[in-house]
């Protein structure tokens, strides 16, 4: 750390990413807030990175959720369960602006991504609307894909999907009627067919619920010419909240 660097911290000391309580090091939680913030530890669901009772073992096991329907993708995880302090963290990102959390929110989501990483990972966020993009100004899975990749040194391309429709929001609708909803909605970029063939797709989203946009967006990955994806959400919704 250079001098200039501690001298800023002298005068402005890192604060908290959620509150302004004062922290040890940049991009970090405060003790209230990081126990207020559910990260998933232990045994996990090998698809999508739902916590299980139980302890770690080496065998795969899947919750009720990927038995329940299979998924297209090889292996998934999730870094934190959607709601309380995770659920704020996520909001701030996507509707308020605040590109300050996407470095250490993207810190954490490469610190749980090495299973999913082989020699021909192409880091690939799931793309939004151009509409939705034009009044949101960015698309949350892009700058967390980018990050991340980043953090693992590993190629990423942001604009690989691209959505040929609008979808509706896919709030309030059944399991059934979220993946009716993103059906045919997302296609490979014509510029980059030949960057998909045979490569090993990291797909990131931001928050994973039903599965259904994941499910969408792989299966397009892999009609495109893909080896394999793995999937990987920073914050998981489950059943029990």
């Amino acid at each position: 750390m250079g001098l200039h660097h501690r001298a800023l911290q002298l005068v402005f000391p890192p604060q908290c990413l959620q509150c302004d309580g004062l922290v040890l090091q940049e991009g970090g939680l405060c003790g209230p807030c990081w126990r207020d913030t559910p990260f998933i530890l232990g045994l996990g669901c090998d698809l999508c990175g739902a916590p299980l009772p139980g302890v770690e073992t080496d065998h795969a096991i899947h919750c009720d959720d990927c038995r329940d329907r299979a998924r297209p993708w090889a292996r998934g995880r999730s870094v934190m369960l959607y709601r309380d302090g995770a659920r704020r963290l996520l909001l701030a990102l996507k509707h308020g602006d605040r590109l300050d959390l996407a470095p250490a929110l993207a810190g954490w989501m490469a610190s749980r991504a090495e299973p999913l990483l082989t020699e021909r990972t192409l880091v690939v966020p799931v793309p939004a609307h151009w509409w939705r993009l034009f009044r949101r100004r960015y698309n949350q899975a892009a700058v967390l894909a980018t990050g991340l990749a980043r953090r693992l040194d590993q190629p990423v391309c942001p604009d690989l999907l691209m959505r040929r429709r609008r979808t509706d929001t896919q709030d309030g609708k059944s399991p059934d009627a979220r993946f009716a909803n993103v059906d045919g909605a997302f296609a490979v970029a014509p510029r980059h067919r030949a960057l998909l063939q045979g490569r090993d797709i990291l797909l990131i989203d931001d928050v994973m619920t039903s599965g259904a946009t994941l499910d969408a967006c792989a299966r397009t990955c892999l009609s495109g010419g893909a080896r394999q994806v793995s999937v990987m959400a920073l914050a998981r919704v489950t059943r029990d909240g």
